[in-house]
């Protein structure tokens, strides 16, 4: 089997280090290196395409394979994104998958619990999961992926808001110690370091889940005072770098 990997940041690099030490054939691509490149190379007979770019690059990164796809191929976008962006990518290939990836991949690796919709959703299951990855195919709608994921991260996300704004203060009042083994007591200190590191080294993405999530509340008729609120704090966090 061969696969490609459109986008070698921290979960892309991670993913293709374990399924070559599964023995797979992986080649990659990541438009910032080579930003006046075009991925014919690394999607050219590949079997599965997973695209970990961002979501705001996604179109661009399907619209670039699409020649080069053979026929049969999954492109799967393991990208955190709206429904709606994510059935506007389905429409641009014949097998797609919408991936939600429910954990931190560079942590987890292939190891990582997925979950998959669309026409291509059954196809990325049958290839990935022999090699680890736990998928739980969702439905053959693409976008109902997303949304699970986002609906999540809301209680997950905005957790993680309220550490951060809770350590902020406590560390102003010179009670940061204090409060840390608090938070720690609760939830553990492994997920407190990770919403605490997470939030301040990926908060630019974070916010755009955020946005993405806020998105599709508004769609369910449901105010997104927690989606938005994190999303704000987000910012300002990267802003503050």
């Amino acid at each position: 089997m061969k696969v490609a990997l459109l986008g070698l940041g921290e979960a892309g690099a991670r993913l293709a280090r374990d399924l070559e030490a599964r023995g797979i054939e992986v080649h990659g691509y990541d438009p910032r290196v080579t930003p006046d490149g075009a991925p014919e190379a690394a999607v050219t007979d590949a079997d599965v395409v997973l695209s970990l770019v961002t979501a705001a690059a996604a179109r661009s990164a399907v619209d670039a394979a699409r020649p080069a796809l053979k026929d049969g191929a999954v492109y799967a976008d393991l990208n955190t994104a709206a429904p709606s962006l994510k059935r506007e990518l389905a429409s641009r290939v014949e097998r797609f998958a919408d991936v939600a990836l429910l954990g931190p991949v560079p942590a987890r690796g292939l190891e990582t619990p997925t979950l998959a919709s669309g026409s291509g959703a059954a196809a990325f299951a049958e290839l990935l999961t022999p090699l680890g990855m736990p998928v739980d195919v969702v439905s053959a709608t693409p976008g109902d992926a997303a949304a699970l994921k986002l609906l999540r991260s809301v209680f997950m996300k905005g957790v993680a808001a309220a550490a951060v704004e809770s350590m902020e203060a406590a560390e102003s009042a010179g009670h940061a110690e204090w409060l840390r083994a608090q938070l720690a007591e609760v939830i553990g200190e492994p997920l407190l370091d990770r919403f605490l590191t997470g939030s301040s080294a990926h908060a630019a993405r974070r916010a755009e889940e955020m946005d993405a999530a806020a998105e599709l509340l508004r769609e369910l008729g449901v105010e997104p005072r927690m989606a938005d609120a994190a999303a704000q704090l987000l910012r300002r966090v990267d802003a503050h770098g």
